[in-house]
């Protein structure tokens, strides 16, 4: 009797031992399983989703060649200026706030956000899913974001206060896409469509968005232009530029 109820006893000790640690494996898998959908999140944060599930089941991101997508810049004139007189907490505040609503432009007209490089904002339309209408998505985000620096500087003049002026360029045309290096990795883009279109944006003016001729050519029946002429842009000579209104 004495062997029996030892024995009961253990195996109660031991049933109770199994169930908590049965519960510790049951939280830790959860807790794993909410870590991985963190992972995967701030995944799909840096990468676009096809890019970033090709990287999950092969290790790396094919580039791509694409025949037709649309590059935007931004800028703000005179931003040297404003960072040697700003204090730094309000400075990167005030940009971050400008970004998260390019961010939701962005989101609502179907771009893809490329990066930023400082105070300038870049992004694309018909990448990394091709898009015959990139351009007039590109366009129109453009417009929007010109909008709404209009408004932030009404707001600022009613204060008192010196707004920031943006400008605004895009370019249409092929280039490249892909992954780069294997830590903080970015998604990125290449070609000489880029490096036409951050040239639209210098020759823009404030408060402007400034089309090159290809990107005039395929909104022109879509959205108001107006024509600025033949305009000197740096390193590459004198181009047709449009305005957007």
């Amino acid at each position: 009797g004495i062997i029996r109820l030892f024995v009961l006893i253990r195996l109660r000790g031991l049933k109770k031992s199994q169930q908590k640690l049965e519960a510790m494996v049951q939280s830790r898998t959860v807790d794993l399983e909410e870590q991985k959908v963190k992972v995967e999140e701030l995944l799909l944060n840096i990468l676009p989703k096809e890019t970033a599930n090709e990287l999950k089941l092969k290790g790396k991101a094919t580039p791509r060649e694409y025949n037709s997508a649309s590059v935007l810049f931004t800028d703000f004139k005179g931003f040297t200026e404003i960072t040697g007189s700003a204090n730094a907490e309000e400075l990167v505040n005030e940009l971050d706030r400008y970004f998260v609503k390019f961010d939701r432009i962005c989101d609502k007209y179907g771009l893809e956000k490329i990066k930023t490089i400082g105070d300038s904002y870049m992004c694309a339309g018909g990448i990394p899913t091709a898009d015959r209408h990139h351009a007039i998505r590109c366009v129109l985000a453009g417009l929007e974001m010109a909008k709404y620096m209009d408004s932030v500087a009404d707001s600022k003049h009613k204060q008192g206060l010196t707004p920031w002026e943006i400008r605004i360029g895009i370019h249409s045309g092929p280039l490249m896409a892909g992954v780069v290096g294997e830590k903080k990795l970015a998604y990125d883009i290449w070609g000489d469509t880029v490096n036409t279109a951050s040239r639209m944006e210098t020759a823009s003016e404030p408060g402007k968005v400034n089309l090159s001729l290809a990107t005039y050519g395929m909104v022109r029946n879509h959205i108001k232009c107006s024509a600025r002429g033949k305009v000197e842009a740096k390193g590459t000579g004198e181009l047709d530029m449009f305005f957007a209104q």
